[in-house]
């Protein structure tokens, strides 16, 4: 791709940060558009599997995702209410020496921090929704809910599971509400009074709970916070597409009878959130003219995998690789992204809506040994 090209991004997401930190990489022009009228370090945690920590070396961050995040040692699945092991997957040198990288937790808004490090200073620009997208010839005209407009060469939207760039090509459609709400909780392991978690745990429920779970891990090398979040039935939800704080009495109703360890963790949780968990059906395409879609954008997952944003990092790598291979024929380069990555993207999709993912022994190796850098294309 002739690096004169206009680039734009619209969300500064994780998928929309990667993207465009790999185009840079390569000489690209790129300016990333962010509603958000600043970056905010939100409250969540989030999981690096070897499939993502590879693009994110390619980047050049890994050192300092290492620096902060913890690498973890193993993935324990526990029984709700008398705490056995279901399974363990250890991870730590065993994962490192199988797959040439490690599996590392970490805050969410660190994480994201990190990234945008990354980027050159000023690529971004907060405080612009898009609104409006005008394909004319070989330019698309972007134009912002401030009256402003832009030009590119192609658009990339990574705007989220509420995009607006999906909605301009494909029409409106509410995402599908799944049933389950999501609690998230930072606590500082200073509370912990002796409780000794493990690096990841998830704690299963019997059906007669209806899948009610929670995984709960540390979020630095110096174990000094500690996260879990939570899936809870809740059959109707009539808060919007956005989180609302909760009642951490309600929650800890949610949970009765379950293991002393989860109970303790939710008596000492005194602020928790609640988030809708949302998906779509897979999308019939994925591009259209000068503008193609990535991540929660295209295939909004449940983070029952903890594969959401790995998933658009990877979208975002193959995107990157497909453009580099056909220059300037654009429509055939989305044309190879999809073809790469929509068998993936659904199956993972699938897998997250079973939410069975390391609950028994499992072979991780199609999740964690897929090279988004050096993957065969389309």
């Amino acid at each position: 791709m002739n690096s004169d090209a206009e680039i734009a991004i619209v969300g500064a997401g994780l998928g929309g940060v990667v993207a465009g930190a790999l185009l840079q990489q390569r000489g690209h022009n790129i300016r990333i558009y962010e509603q958000a009228p600043e970056f905010a370090r939100l409250g969540a945690g989030i999981n690096l599997g070897p499939n993502v920590m590879r693009i994110l070396r390619a980047i050049g961050v890994e050192q300092s995702l290492l620096d902060r995040g913890l690498r973890a040692k193993s993935w324990i699945s526990r029984d709700w209410d008398t705490g056995d092991v279901s399974y363990e997957y250890v991870m730590g040198d065993v994962a490192e020496a199988r797959f040439g990288a490690c599996y590392l937790v970490i805050h969410r808004g660190d994480f994201h921090q990190i990234l945008i490090e990354a980027l050159a200073s000023g690529t971004i620009e907060f405080g612009k929704q898009m609104t409006e997208l005008d394909q004319k010839g070989s330019v698309v005209r972007l134009g912002f809910e401030d009256g402003s407009w832009e030009e590119a060469d192609i658009v990339i939207g990574a705007d989220g599971i509420n995009s607006r760039a999906r909605e301009i090509l494909l029409g409106p459609e509410l995402p599908k509400y799944t049933g389950y709400v999501a609690h998230r909780s930072i606590i500082p392991a200073s509370l912990l009074s002796g409780f000794d978690p493990a690096d990841i745990t998830k704690w299963w429920s019997d059906d007669a709970h209806d899948d009610t779970h929670m995984v709960v891990y540390y979020l630095d090398r110096h174990y000094k916070e500690i996260y879990f979040v939570t899936g809870v039935p809740e059959p109707d939800w009539e808060s919007g597409l956005s989180y609302v704080d909760a009642d951490p009495d309600e929650l800890r109703a949610a949970f009765t009878g379950f293991h002393p360890e989860v109970q303790h963790l939710l008596e000492i949780c005194s602020a928790v959130t609640k988030w809708p968990l949302l998906e779509r059906d897979p999308l019939p395409v994925w591009s259209q003219g000068r503008i193609v879609l990535l991540g929660d954008a295209c295939h909004p997952m449940k983070p029952h995998m903890g594969q959401g944003a790995a998933v658009a990092i990877e979208d975002a790598a193959i995107l990157v690789r497909c453009l580099e291979r056909q220059g300037e024929d654009f429509a055939t380069a989305f044309k190879l992204y999809e073809n790469s990555r929509k068998d993936r993207a659904s199956l993972i999709q699938e897998h997250s809506r079973r939410n069975k993912w390391l609950r028994y022994p499992t072979d991780p190796d199609w999740v964690f040994g897929y090279d988004a850098m050096e993957e065969k294309l389309g």
